[in-house]
């Protein structure tokens, strides 16, 4: 189970970004190129604001050790590969959600290293992570399947629309098989976490990003929701392959960022719930 359950994991991500490329078109990645200050409003809101935000509660807080690590990793980590789908959800634009996936993850592969290296002079200590390493993980569970969807759809668009949704629902269901598991194993460590305001920290790092994405999104609702979710929603692998390559004897780091995954999960939805109320009947392109 130890080796079935990560394999699981990683299948069904990717077939979730495979069927997110096959129910769009490849001229959706270039639709950030036509916003260009969206788009650096986008990128100021991820790869600058929730970074500061997290050195700023990391350095004023008495956090335990793993949860500043947690957070720290986090902060630097791009777009997580769910993303698209869970803006379209709240009424997001799809087109806007996918270029923006695209973009933060190309620049993630020298952002990311960078940024850890930042941090670490920050703090005091020597951190760091390969481009390399940031590529792989990107490579394989964004671009790759990305790309193959955009494939299909392009020269095959009705064998994508027709299989995009039975994909999508599988990924679904092997993701909520893996994540019982999971959630119940690491269920004890997440629990020795809470306290010492461990969990006010979470809930204030994703706070901020829902509020700053929302509100640096523009006029447009349809934006305002994708970047609230995107500054918000960070790439797990990543910010774990962070932790584990500069503080490897700190096992608790990993139970701290799905303690973070759970509160961004429940603020996600009960944003997505306000937004809609909020902007019911509005137009949102």
């Amino acid at each position: 189970m130890a080796t079935l359950i990560p394999l699981v994991l990683k299948a069904s991500i990717i077939l979730t970004v495979f069927a997110i490329g096959l129910s769009n078109r490849a001229r959706d990645v270039m639709h950030v190129a036509h916003t260009p200050r969206l788009l650096v409003r986008s990128l100021f809101a991820i790869n600058v604001l929730m970074p500061l935000f997290a050195a700023l509660m990391a350095a004023a807080l008495d956090l335990h050790p793993a949860v500043r690590i947690a957070l720290l990793a986090l902060a630097v980590s791009p777009i997580p590969p769910l993303l698209p789908k869970k803006a379209v959800k709240s009424g997001g634009d799809a087109s806007f959600a996918i270029g923006l996936l695209v973009v933060a993850a190309l620049l993630a592969v020298a952002f990311v290293p960078l940024s850890v290296h930042v941090l670490g002079v920050a703090f005091g200590r020597t951190a760091g992570i390969s481009p390399e390493a940031v590529a792989l993980i990107l490579a394989a569970n964004v671009l790759a399947p990305l790309c193959a969807g955009l494939a299909v759809s392009a020269f095959a668009s009705g064998f994508a629309a027709r299989i995009a949704r039975p994909i999508s629902v599988t990924a679904t269901v092997l993701l909520l098989g893996c994540a019982v598991p999971i959630a119940i194993k690491a269920a004890p460590d997440i629990l020795s976490l809470i306290g010492h305001g461990t969990l006010a920290a979470i809930l204030a790092f994703n706070l901020f990003g829902l509020a700053a994405g929302h509100l640096l999104g523009g006029p447009n609702p349809a934006n305002r929701a994708v970047l609230a979710l995107t500054t918000s929603s960070r790439h797990p692998g990543i910010a774990a392959a962070i932790a584990a390559l500069n503080f490897p004897d700190e096992k608790l780091a990993f139970s701290a960022i799905l303690l973070y995954l759970l509160v961004n999960v429940i603020l996600s939805l009960l944003y997505r719930r306000w937004f809609r109320y909020r902007y019911r009947g509005a137009p949102t392109r």
